[in-house]
C-alpha cells in the first residue's frame, strides 16, 4: 500500500517525485464467509484514479468473489467491510446501483446477444429515448457510432453481434461500458479467447482510455499482458490480500509475480520429463471435412498426421486455422460433414461415426470451452466425474452411488481440485478447478489418446503447471496426447512435435528441438501447398514479422 501527501494542487506526490493520482477506490477489511467456506478475509485494495490496476492470483484465489462485492452481485450487509468509491462509503445493493456510481464490469463471458444487433446491445437497458417515450434508433445509431469509433469498432451498428469476432464482441462490451459514464472499468480475463492481434489492440485501447483519466482494474492470467499494460499490482492468495506493487518503481517481473501467486518460485513453467516415446498407434490419412452449414468451405483440408504411445503432440495455428474444427471432426465426426480420409488405431482402420464410438475405441476429447460443451453447470462434482464412461459404476443399468462418490473423491484428491466436497456444484469452482473436474471426467474413460483443447486457457500458472503435470503422467503411461493451444510457448514447453495447420490443412511438423515461435509462425500463415514440400523447413515465401490480421 501506498502513503502519498497532498501537494497544492490536490494531486499526490510520490517519493519518486512524479505526480500520483488520488484514489478512486479503497475496499478496507473486506470478508466474505460462504457456509463452511470463508472466500475473503480482510482484503484491501486501492486503485489510483486514471491508473490501471491488475489484480492476480490463482484460480480459486477471491478475484472474482472481491470483484461481485464491488459490483453489487454480493450487496452491501452480505460481507464485512468497506467499499469506499470517490472518497464515499457505498451500499450497493445491486448492479445497477455500481453502474448508476460509475462502476462497470466485463465479464470473461461476454454479456451480448447474438441476435441483437452493436447498437442494440450497446444500449440494451440504458435505451435512448424519444419525446414520446419510445425508443428514438436513429439516435440509438448515432450515438452507437460515436462510442464504436473511441473504441476503434468500425462496423455498420445495425450488424449483428453474432456476425463479429470475439475481438470485436469485446470492443462492443467497452462501447457499453463507455455509455453508461463508466468511471472505473473491471475487465476479467479481457484477452483469454482473443488471439494476438486482438488483444494487442485491445491492450492499446485501455492504454488509451487511461490518458483520457479513466481507471481501470484488470484481472488477467497472462502475466507478460500484465507487465505491459499495468501501473500497479495486487497478489490475492487464498482470500488474503498479499502484496501491492509499483510495475515502474518495484522491478516487477514474471517470477516475482508468480512467487507471490503460488508462495513459492516454480523455477520452471513446465515439470521435468523425460520421453518414452513408442510406436505409432493413431495415424489419420487425407482427412478432409466441410464446413457444418457452408458445405463448399472445407474446414480440414486432406491432413495427415500421427502419434505415437508416450508422445505429447501439439496442433498450432492462428484463430480460425482449424484447429478445433479438425480434433472436434475426428472425434466423433461431431463437428461438420465427413467428406474422405482414415483413421487407424495400431494400424487397422476404424470408423469413428459417433461420440460413443470414439469413446469405446479410447478416444477423450476436452473441449475449449468447458462451460457451454464440457460441463452441465446444474451437476455436482461427482455427476460430471462419471459422465463420460457411467458402464463403469453402473450394475444392471442402475447406478451405484456410492462408487460414483468414491471416484469422484479419488480425482478430486489427485486432481488437487479445491472445493469442499464431490457434492459442490461445478457452476461455483473457480476456472481452474472446473477444468480438473473435465480433466476427471475423461481421465475416468480410460482413454488411450486424449485431446486437449486449449486446456489452459484462463488458468493462472499454478493450476497450469500441475495440468501439465498430468499431461505428462498420462504420457508416462503410454498414453498418447493431443494439445491444441494458441501459447506458442506452451507448447514448444511441453510438446514432443508440433503439427501448424494453415485454411484447414496441416501445413507442417516440427520436433521438439527444432520448434522456436519464428519457426511455428511461418508455417502457420504460410500456403499449405508450398509448406509440404519439407516438414522441418519453413516456407522462404512466409514472414513471420508480416501475420495476418484474421
Amino acid at each position: 500500500m501506498w502513503f502519498y501527501p497532498l501537494n497544492t494542487t490536490g494531486w499526490l506526490v510520490t517519493e519518486r517525485g512524479d505526480v500520483a493520482h488520488d484514489e478512486i477506490l479503497a475496499m478496507r477489511g473486506i470478508t466474505k464467509t460462504f457456509p463452511g467456506v470463508k472466500a475473503l478475509s480482510d482484503v484491501n485494495l486501492s486503485v489510483r484514479r486514471g491508473e490501471i490496476h491488475a489484480i492476480c492470483g490463482e484460480n480459486g484465489a477471491g478475484k472474482s468473489t472481491l470483484m461481485k462485492v464491488l459490483s453489487g452481485v454480493y450487496p452491501f450487509g452480505t460481507y464485512e467491510g468497506d467499499v469506499v468509491f470517490e472518497g464515499e462509503v457505498q451500499r450497493f445493493k445491486d448492479i445497477r446501483s455500481s453502474e448508476a456510481a460509475g462502476i462497470v464490469i466485463i465479464h470473461q463471458e461476454l454479456a451480448l446477444i447474438p441476435q441483437l444487433s452493436i447498437a442494440e446491445n450497446i444500449f440494451l437497458g440504458n435505451e435512448v429515448r424519444g419525446r414520446f417515450g419510445g425508443i428514438d434508433w436513429k439516435a440509438v445509431n448515432i450515438k452507437a457510432i460515436e462510442l464504436m469509433r473511441r473504441v476503434g469498432l468500425n462496423e455498420d451498428p445495425t450488424t449483428p453481434v453474432s456476425e463479429i469476432g470475439v475481438g470485436k464482441q469485446q470492443l462492443v462490451e467497452i462501447a457499453k461500458a463507455l455509455s453508461k459514464d463508466v468511471k472505473l472499468l473491471v475487465l476479467d480475463e479481457p484477452t483469454a479467447a482473443l488471439n494476438e492481434t486482438d488483444s494487442q489492440h485491445l491492450l492499446s485501447l485501455l492504454d488509451g482510455l487511461r490518458t483520457q483519466g479513466m481507471s481501470a482494474i484488470m484481472i488477467s492470467h497472462k502475466l507478460n499482458e500484465i507487465e505491459q499494460i499495468s501501473d500497479s499490482i495486487t497478489i490475492i492468495r487464498d482470500g488474503q490480500s498479499i502484496e501491492t506493487m509499483d510495475v515502474r518503481a518495484d522491478g516487477v517481473d514474471e517470477d516475482r509475480i508468480i512467487r507471490a501467486m503460488v508462495g513459492r518460485s516454480l523455477g520452471s513453467r513446465f515439470p521435468d520429463r523425460t520421453p518414452q516415446i513408442g510406436e505409432t498407434f493413431f495415424e489419420v490419412r487425407d482427412w478432409t471435412v466441410a464446413h457444418p452449414t457452408v458445405p463448399d468451405r472445407l474446414v480440414a483440408k486432406g491432413s495427415s498426421f500421427h502419434v505415437r504411445r508416450g508422445e505429447i503432440v501439439g496442433f498450432a495455428g492462428l484463430m480460425g486455422a482449424g484447429r478445433t474444427e479438425l480434433v472436434r471432426s475426428l472425434f466423433g465426426r461431431s463437428y461438420g460433414t465427413y467428406l474422405s480420409g482414415q483413421v487407424f488405431l495400431d494400424g487397422k482402420p476404424v470408423e469413428l461415426k459417433s461420440v460413443p464410438a470414439a469413446i469405446k475405441a479410447g478416444l477423450a476429447y476436452v473441449t475449449e470451452d468447458r462451460k457451454a460443451l464440457g460441463l452441465n453447470l446444474l451437476d455436482d462434482i461427482k455427476a460430471t466425474t462419471v459422465a463420460a464412461a457411467l458402464g463403469k459404476i453402473a450394475r444392471n443399468g442402475v447406478l451405484d452411488e456410492r462408487r460414483e462418490a468414491s471416484v469422484a473423491e479419488e480425482y478430486r484428491v489427485s486432481m488437487r481440485t479445491k472445493a469442499p466436497s464431490v457434492s459442490e456444484g461445478v457452476a461455483k469452482l473457480s476456472g481452474g478447478n472446473q477444468q480438473k473436474v473435465v480433466l476427471s471426467k475423461w481421465m475416468f474413460t480410460g482413454p488411450e489418446l486424449l485431446i486437449l483443447d486449449e486446456p489452459t486457457r484462463g488458468i493462472d500458472v499454478g493450476a497450469k503447471y500441475e495440468i501439465y503435470g498430468i499431461i505428462h503422467k498420462l504420457a508416462e503411461q503410454g498414453k498418447g496426447v493431443i494439445v491444441v493451444s494458441s501459447e506458442l510457448p506452451e507448447l514448444i514447453g511441453l510438446s514432443d512435435r508440433i503439427y501448424t495447420i494453415f485454411e484447414g490443412a496441416v501445413t507442417g511438423e516440427v520436433a521438439r528441438e527444432d520448434a522456436t515461435q519464428e519457426t511455428l509462425m511461418r508455417l502457420m500463415t504460410s500456403n499449405p501447398r508450398a509448406a509440404r514440400t519439407g516438414s522441418h523447413a519453413a516456407p522462404a515465401t512466409a514472414d513471420a514479422a508480416a501475420l495476418p490480421t484474421t
